[in-house]
């Protein structure tokens, strides 16, 4: 993420945001999440995408809900997001 902050400055402080919150979040199931970010897209294989900075970048992420743990698969612009799977990615 630091390096996508680095080149699109004006998403840092809502990614830090997100990255605080989530490391504080209890997230037993997509129910959890819809509850703290309605905006969330729930996609197959517990990934979530999240938009950052009112759409403008999207934030992918897999959840491992039983271990707590989430691994960012992708950050992009939205035009980025556009070109690619974010089931697959």
């Amino acid at each position: 993420m630091r390096e996508f902050w680095e080149k699109h400055s004006d998403s840092e402080q809502q990614l830090k945001s997100w990255f605080q919150e989530t490391s504080n979040a209890e997230w037993n199931s997509p129910n959890d999440i819809k509850i703290e970010y309605p905006s969330a897209s729930i996609l197959s294989n517990n990934r979530v995408v999240f938009n950052i900075k009112g759409n403008k970048y999207r934030l992918i992420v897999r959840i491992n809900y039983d271990y707590k743990m989430a691994w960012i698969q992708f950050v992009g612009t939205h035009a980025e997001y556009d070109k690619i799977d974010a089931n697959k990615i």
